[in-house]
């Protein structure tokens, strides 16, 4: 004969052995615990196997040596006087490899010359790749857009860390990044902006040279420092537009940003 089972006596039950503290009910089967710890013990006690003998690096064909050609773009960089002739420089340019990958053309800058900001991004799409000028794609109309809400429209010139377009719109690497960096170096000489703007963490890693990601970097104030020490701005990092096409609830965050940069910017005794 089975007996009825009142629910409200099964939770009164319940609620009674949980404020006594019983939080575990046992298995239907039985386990031994002695003997999990006795085998976790003696798997802890074999030898670790032999580590893999290191794999050699992979040296790509043709590739350049980094330091000499960081040398030939500095010397090319540097014979430059103005930002036409940077721009053939950057073109005529044999020392990083992204040319040789894929890219169909240089792609260097857009925006006045005397611009009062500078805004550095990572590298050019495929948008850019065609069209020869940097953020014009999905990411750069969005950038244009914050651009004109902020009032910064015609006051901002706008370049990447590296001109050539990584194969895939990977990141570029640090390497590819430091034989571009005499001419954006360059670049920045010539504009002589009041201040840098660096749109994403591959831009504000490369030129502040730190190791955090750009949500703990963006909305905070860096001096940028040229490589001679020749130079130095203030440098603001911020979200790169395609992560705000990815994640539309952070353009907060990067709205933020531009506002506090505007102000900056135009303050009466704004530094030079």
């Amino acid at each position: 004969m089975s007996l009825a089972v009142d629910p409200r006596a099964v939770e009164s039950l319940l609620a009674f052995l949980g404020r006594c503290g019983v939080d575990t009910a046992y298995a239907e089967a039985p386990i031994d615990r002695l003997a999990e710890g006795a085998a976790l013990l003696r798997a802890r006690s074999q030898p670790a196997p032999a580590a893999p003998a290191p794999r050699p690096a992979l040296v790509v064909a043709g590739s350049p040596d980094v330091t000499a050609a960081i040398a030939q773009a500095r010397a090319a960089a540097l014979a430059c006087s103005d930002l036409a002739a940077l721009e053939a420089a950057i073109a005529a340019f044999e020392g990083c490899a992204l040319k040789s990958q894929g890219a169909k053309q240089a792609v260097v800058s857009r925006g006045p010359g005397d611009a009062p900001l500078m805004i550095i991004g990572e590298g050019p799409g495929a948008d850019e790749d065609a069209q020869g000028a940097p953020f014009l794609g999905r990411a750069g109309q969005l950038l244009d857009r914050m651009l004109e809400a902020a009032g910064l429209t015609d006051r901002a010139f706008i370049t990447n860390t590296v001109f050539w377009r990584p194969p895939g719109n990977r990141t570029p690497t640090p390497q590819e990044q430091a034989i571009c960096a005499p001419f954006l170096e360059r670049a920045i000489a010539l504009v002589n902006p009041r201040m840098l703007l660096l749109v994403g963490g591959a831009s504000a890693k490369a030129m502040l040279k730190r190791d955090e990601g750009i949500l703990s970097l963006r909305g905070r104030w860096f001096e940028w420092t040229a490589s001679d020490g020749s130079q130095e701005l203030p440098a603001l990092p911020t979200l790169h537009p395609a992560f705000l096409l990815r994640q539309p609830a952070a353009k907060k965050k990067a709205w933020q940003d531009l506002l506090t940069l505007t102000e900056r910017l135009d303050r009466p005794d704004r530094p030079h």
